[in-house]
């Protein structure tokens, strides 16, 4: 099968051959249909993360979308090693596979849980937002940051603050103002 292979810790994948994948006990085999580059992808190539490759050649790719024998279309990740999300195919346990409702195209499937657990898990875990609370978003114009602005009105922030650095991105978070009526206003 075709995949992205490392052979090295700090060079860069290439598009190659790889074995196939053999599904053990609890294993699926999934059909690659979208694979998102992100920073931890990136870090476990370079050697600068904690769980970096060790044993070579191995796929990049830590989660995707893809499609099981039976049809099933999920986001799965933790691939056995060596395999990983950039190929045609991969192995994973079951329990690792999650159904991707109709209606999400691969590709935002695919890309959408990073951002979006990293907003949640800074608003729920480590601010532990209330209802009624205002919550002030850094970075509000980048991918996770409009997320946590939506995930900050869902679970009840009172007022939501954004900042960010794209003014365009941030005029869409602006509420419609309302328009006085100053007609009836006495003059002098």
């Amino acid at each position: 099968m075709k995949a992205a292979v490392l052979r090295a810790l700090g060079k860069p994948p290439r598009f190659g051959e790889f074995p196939d994948p053999k599904p053990s006990q609890g294993e699926v085999i999934v059909h690659v249909k979208a694979a998102s580059l992100k920073n931890i992808d990136k870090m476990m190539a370079s050697g600068s993360h904690y769980e970096s490759h060790t044993k070579f050649p191995v796929v990049c790719g830590i989660d995707g979308v893809g499609i099981l024998d039976d049809g099933t279309r999920v986001f799965c990740g933790g691939s056995r090693p060596p395999y990983g999300m950039m190929a045609e195919r991969t192995v994973v346990s079951r329990t690792w596979c999650l159904p991707i409702p109709d209606g999400i195209d691969d590709v935002t499937a695919a890309a959408l849980p990073n951002p979006a657990l990293s907003s949640w898990l800074s608003l729920v875990w480590r601010a532990q937002l209330k209802r009624g609370e205002t919550a002030l978003i850094l970075g509000a114009t980048g991918v996770a940051g409009k997320l946590a602005v939506q995930i900050a009105k869902h679970l009840g922030a009172g007022r939501v603050v954004a900042a960010g650095r794209n003014e365009q991105v941030l005029r869409t978070f602006e509420r419609p103002r309302r328009r006085r009526d100053h007609s009836s206003r006495p003059i002098g």
